[in-house]
């Protein structure tokens, strides 16, 4: 995991979803009811995994007014349909 994942991770996210064993489109359904509760500011970790999850959850938070910070995998060099870790921040 790189350095600025660890440091949001461990000290400045607000919010943390685990969506690693869903499928679309519940993995978008549980992003967004986090979402709603969230206030603007607010930092959240979402842990994705999957093709779709990884294309789909980063572009729809964008039209959605958030900032993606970062979307790394969790292990270097893992495939691009392993585990992967997603920080946005609310618009």
């Amino acid at each position: 995991m790189n350095s600025l994942a660890k440091e949001y991770e461990d000290s400045q996210t607000d919010v943390r979803l685990d969506i690693t064993e869903e499928v679309c489109p519940m993995t978008f359904v549980k992003t967004k009811l986090m979402l709603e509760r969230m206030v603007p500011g607010q930092i959240a970790l979402v842990r994705l995994k999957g093709r779709e999850p990884l294309n789909n959850i980063p572009r729809s938070l964008k039209e959605y007014g958030c900032e993606v910070l970062s979307l790394i995998p969790e292990s270097a060099g893992g495939p691009v349909d392993g585990v992967h870790r997603l920080l946005f921040r609310k618009s």
